[in-house]
């Protein structure tokens, strides 16, 4: 097992320096992407209808494949996985570079592209998260989860505005470009590391491991009553949450009618509170039940300007304020699953976790898409900001999660 002493943090392993470098360069092809694909939707069709849909498309394969990821990782060797979906992804962004280049890409093209990346994200997540303990041991897993994060931000903090400016300047092509380019630099990071883990492979699963690898994920999660409370919870927090982001675009641009690049900027504004979340929570070691309630809580608050603002400097800093908040919430609740946990059950368990937390999307993004186009985006974020903060409250009733300190 590659693991090693984290007195001096997670690039005290080298393999985890390796791999954590192509990773951060993939962050920054993803946050160009992330700009740029729902500013090609949102041009093709005008609709917020449109981009709840992409959405949708995104994260309902990357929920139910989440349940294969986790099966896989626990049973195959999780570096030959990863390298495998880097190429699926890099092939598609080549793809959709090439098609848009010559004047045919389309919608359900793109629909399709956004369906078998988030496939191959799902899997390659499921390698990923028990890859940290293997690699680092749980005392590092912490560490590392948060720098992760708050690199992924960082590259947020540049991607998105540089997204914006090229959108505006040149359309989506170099965005596009660069992406792929990124899936290659990850592949040669993960090529570089020798073992990724389980301990021991024993390799490709039928169908029936596959339902009692997700059959244990499943009770693993029902026999932990926090755990049990945080992932049914998660269903329907996101399902909220997801409803201010999906019309964040149209938001920004019939309320304020803001340009592309601006819409760039203000994905990088935000961002700022996402590393700031992360470095906090990296950081922190406040009691889990009572600190994470109150993140949620936070997050909620700091939103609500965004309903009635008409101002956007403020509504930009609402949103940095609550992304902090959510950002924290959430590094803090992944590095918990894993102390808590057993390694050979990482990938099972979060998997599971992954469908049941992620599958709230779904509604909320094709809802909040219907009520941005059908009574507008302000009344999108009031759904988004009334419902969060209802179920974020009523998790302080929540006694095993309130006085869980794990």
């Amino acid at each position: 097992m590659a693991t090693t002493s984290q007195r001096g943090g997670a690039f005290r392993s080298p393999a985890f320096t390796r791999f954590y470098f192509g990773q951060a360069l993939s962050y920054v092809g993803d946050g160009l992407r992330t700009i740029a694909i729902p500013l090609l939707v949102f041009k093709l069709t005008g609709s917020a209808v449109s981009l709840g849909l992409t959405f949708a498309l995104e994260i309902t394969p990357f929920a139910l494949f989440s349940l294969l990821g986790g099966s896989l990782a626990d049973r195959i060797e999780r570096r030959t996985i990863m390298l495998v979906c880097d190429g699926v992804r890099f092939t598609i962004m080549v793809l959709f570079a090439v098609t848009f280049a010559r004047h045919v890409l389309t919608l359900p093209l793109l629909y399709t592209g956004v369906v078998l990346l988030a496939i191959s994200g799902a899997i390659f997540l499921g390698c990923q998260a028990p890859s940290i303990p293997y690699l680092l041991g749980k005392d590092g897993a912490k560490s590392a989860v948060a720098t992760l994060f708050a690199t992924e931000q960082g590259a947020n903090l540049i991607a998105p505005p540089v997204g914006g400016a090229l959108f505006n300047l040149m359309g989506p092509l170099p965005a596009l470009v660069l992406n792929a380019l990124t899936y290659l630099t990850s592949q040669v990071s993960i090529a570089s590391v020798k073992d990724f883990g389980p301990e021991e492979p024993r390799g490709l699963p039928h169908a029936g491991a596959i339902a009692a690898d997700i059959a244990a994920g499943w009770r693993f999660v029902v026999r932990d009553p926090a755990l049990r409370t945080l992932t049914f919870a998660q269903l329907l927090i996101n399902t909220f949450a997801v409803m201010g982001f999906v019309v964040l675009i149209p938001y920004l641009k019939r309320e304020f009618g803001a340009s592309d690049q601006l819409v760039g900027l203000t994905f990088g504004a935000i961002s700022v509170g996402t590393v700031l979340g992360s470095l906090v929570s990296g950081r922190a070691h406040w009691p889990f039940g009572r600190t994470l309630i109150a993140a949620f809580l936070l997050d909620a608050l700091c939103w609500s300007p965004t309903v009635w603002t008409h101002s956007l400097p403020v509504a930009v800093i609402a949103m940095t304020l609550a992304s902090a908040c959510g950002i924290y919430a959430i590094s803090s609740l992944v590095s918990w699953r894993m102390r808590i946990i057993p390694e050979d059950m990482v990938g099972r368990v979060f998997g599971v976790i992954r469908l049941v937390a992620i599958i709230g999307m779904l509604p909320g993004s094709l809802a909040g898409g219907y009520i941005g186009d059908r009574y507008g985006t302000r009344m999108a974020m009031l759904v988004s900001t009334a419902g969060y903060a209802l179920l974020a409250s009523g998790l302080f009733a929540m006694k095993s999660l309130r006085e869980d300190k794990r």
